[in-house]
Parts: structure tokens; sequence; C-alpha cells
């Protein structure tokens, strides 16, 4: 009983540390000053220290039933002499008070055991919230990333818009933001070539539509009925970066 009494001592230490350690890095993991998966390592070990601290204490318990078994009898050997005369009444009322005290440390015994279960419980439960929780920001993140295509918009426009028109919309650019209209590509180009589209009626605009610059311009545009496309980023073979297409979609060259 000995061995297994110490084991407990040992084991309960264990659980207090680790108990301590996993809630300071729940609480940093919030700002990521903690590895995830030193978090989980420790979760690990304290579930398993656990454990080991509930096999200890079922061991206890059998020697708790035994010592209680063994009070019983004698108290009821006790209320027997005492009933003849042959023993002190104090003697009984000690051995039932020690009756008393065996039992209320079986109960703590059992109460630890139930405390344990619940520990290893939310513990996995907490692994699972969190596993589940970054599952859901993987695909919140998944479902942005196609939901914020390169192309941010497409505008037909009417009929009839020529290159030769573009200088309305220099005129509006410059009166507008002090500066030039920053044309990267005015008709057809090498770039263009190297693609293969019909870039001849066409103008690209180098700024991002999602700035101030980009969202005035396509607002132009729209009012005047000039057609565009915009795009946020790179497309491979399409757009070489972010930037305002004034014009129609290009076709593909012969």
């Amino acid at each position: 009983m000995i061995t297994s009494i110490q084991r407990l001592v040992t084991t309960t230490v264990t659980l207090t540390l680790l108990s301590g350690v996993v809630s300071a890095q729940i609480k940093n993991s919030g700002t990521k000053s903690t590895p995830a998966n030193q978090v989980s390592q420790t979760r690990s070990d304290l579930i398993a220290a656990t454990e080991t601290y509930k096999s200890s204490a079922k061991e206890v318990i059998v020697f708790q039933e035994q010592e209680i078994a063994s009070a019983e009898k004698k108290l009821d050997q006790l209320r027997q002499l005492v009933a003849e005369g042959l023993v002190a009444r104090n003697e009984l009322t000690a051995s039932e008070e020690a009756l008393s005290a065996a039992k209320a440390k079986l109960e703590s015994t059992r109460k630890q055991i139930a405390d344990s279960d619940n520990l290893i419980a939310q513990i996995k439960d907490a692994e699972a919230a969190e596993k589940k929780l970054a599952q859901t920001q993987a695909l919140l993140a998944a479902n942005s990333r196609k939901l914020l295509k390169p192309t941010s918009m497409r505008y037909t426009g009417m009929a009839g818009w020529a290159l030769s028109n573009i200088g309305s919309v220099q005129s509006f650019f410059s009166s507008t933001f002090g500066r030039p209209l920053p044309i990267s590509t005015m008709g057809q180009s090498a770039t263009h070539n190297a693609m293969r589209w019909d870039h001849r009626n066409s103008a690209d605009v180098g700024i991002h539509p999602d700035s101030g610059e980009g969202r005035a311009l396509i607002a132009f545009l729209q009012s005047k009925g000039i057609p565009f496309l915009a795009f946020r980023g790179a497309i491979p073979g399409v757009s070489t970066g972010p930037h305002i297409h004034i014009g129609y979609p290009s076709s593909r060259l012969g």
C-alpha cells in the first residue's frame, strides 16, 4: 500500500505541474507565443499522467476498502465487548471515528478519480474544439481565396468604343488627380503578342482597381459607358498584374 500511495503522491505533483503548464500555454496560444505542437505534447503528457494517477488511485481504493472492511469487523467485535462490559466505551468511540475517517478517505479518492475523468474529457473536448475551429478557419480562408478572384469586375459598356476616345478618360484623370493617366500599354505590345491577345483597341492603366484612383476611374468609365476589365492581380496567360484594361475584352490573335 505504501508503494501505491507514494506513486499516487508523485503523480499528483506531476499533474499539478502539467496542469499549470497547460493553462499557461492555452493563455499564450492567443498571442502565438507557444507553438501548437508544444501545447499538444503537454496535453498528451497531462492525459498520460492523469491516467497513471487514476491507476494508482484505483490501487489505493482496494486497500482503503480492505481497511474499511477490517475496521467494520473490528467495530462489530468492540460493540459486543462493550455490551458485555469487557471494553471501555471510549475505545468503541475511537474505532467509530477511525471508520468514519477511512470512509471519508475512500470517498475522497473516488472523487479524485471522477475529477481525473472530467479533466481528461475537458482536455479532449478542448482539442476537438480547436481542431474544429482550425478546420472552419481553413475552410473560410479557402472560400475567401475563391471569392477574391484576380478579375474583380467586367463591364461591357455601350457599343461604339474606340481607342481614339481615350482622350476623355485622360482628361478626367488629370483634372481629378493632377497627374497624367498612368497608361502602361496603349494598343498592341510585345507582351500581348507573346500572350497572343489582340490588344489593338485597348489601353492598360497601371492602377489597382481597389485603390482610390482605381475606384474613381471605374466609376467614371461606368458613367460614360466605356467598357473595361479590372484585375486585382496576375492571371497566367491573361494578366501580368493589377491594372484596369480600358476597352472590350481582347480576343485571341489568329
